[in-house]
């Protein structure tokens, strides 16, 4: 199923998306939140609400980011797909690895950056100079587990998103090498447009991601592409550690961010950006200037 967070008539609900249309369930349904804690029995219940439920054009719809309860920051994933780490040799100023990882590169952003999929970008050039985009799929853990096997790491996923790790490079560089501070702004990472459970994603290692920038294709790629495997990165990072059911993970992006091109991209007030995922939908996002100092 699909899952999305309303606002619907004042109220906040959940959506069960059925093609172009919306089955607006009631008030007491479950929430994605709670569908991704609560396994089949949460999931039987969203189907018992969807019966009689109103039906609306997806499109009418104020959609929310679907996810809205967070067990700590995102967990992130950096440089998963090789031509975007060496689309970036030698523009990391100063901070280049000699080597390509052998293992994950994994850092974390704070859940206050999460915005919904129509939603305006904040940005604030007083800030930073460097506003960056970077299309990625997002997974989100439905069953807990520490040191899960990586053959059986995908039976902990309960969904997947579309996300959109807009990034601060200038602030990324200065706090000695590591990326909490350049990618935890405030109101700069669009989740959505809704959560596809994982039965509907038949080989999630089979999803094409794209990002336009004004109608202007900057990002093409397969998640075929990847360094390690979805797999690989559940695994790796449950190594001694506990993943929960609700723990949002991004799983890398693909090579074009703005950054790395001659010459260089950077997000200004008025841009839009559209970053979509096959079979998981599409993030429609304007940049807006906002106060952030």
């Amino acid at each position: 199923m699909r899952l999305a967070a309303i606002c619907f008539e004042g109220e906040l609900r959940t959506g069960l998306v059925a093609g172009e249309d919306v089955l607006v369930l009631a008030a007491a349904a479950p929430s994605p939140d709670d569908v991704v804690r609560g396994g089949a029995e949460a999931r039987e219940a969203v189907r018992a609400a969807a019966r009689g439920a109103s039906r609306h054009p997806v499109e009418s719809l104020d959609l929310l980011a679907p996810l809205r309860r967070f067990n700590r920051d995102v967990l992130c994933t950096g440089w998963n797909y090789w031509d975007h780490f060496d689309e970036s040799k030698g523009k990391r100023e100063g901070q280049d690895p000699e080597e390509r990882p052998t293992h994950p590169t994994f850092f974390t952003k704070g859940p206050d950056t999460v915005i919904g999929p129509r939603d305006d970008i904040a940005w604030d050039p007083g800030l930073s100079a460097k506003w960056d985009y970077e299309a990625e799929v997002a997974l989100v853990i439905g069953r807990d587990g520490r040191s899960i096997p990586e053959e059986r790491a995908l039976d902990h996923v309960a969904g997947y998103l579309v996300a959109n790790d807009v990034s601060q490079r200038d602030l990324q560089r200065a706090h000695g090498g590591q990326w909490l501070k350049g990618k935890s702004i405030d109101r700069t990472m669009p989740l959505g447009p809704w959560l596809t459970t994982a039965d509907e994603v038949p080989d999630p290692h089979d999803l094409t991601i794209t990002l336009d920038l004004n109608g202007q294709r900057l990002q093409q790629a397969s998640t075929r592409q990847t360094a390690f495997s979805f797999a690989c990165l559940i695994a790796e990072l449950s190594r001694g550690m506990t993943l929960r059911a609700g723990d949002v993970l991004l799983t890398g992006t693909p090579s074009g961010i703005g950054n790395a091109r001659e010459p260089q991209i950077f997000l200004t007030e008025g841009d839009l950006l559209v970053t979509r995922v096959e079979g998981l939908g599409e993030l429609r996002n304007r940049v807006a200037r906002y106060p952030l100092t």
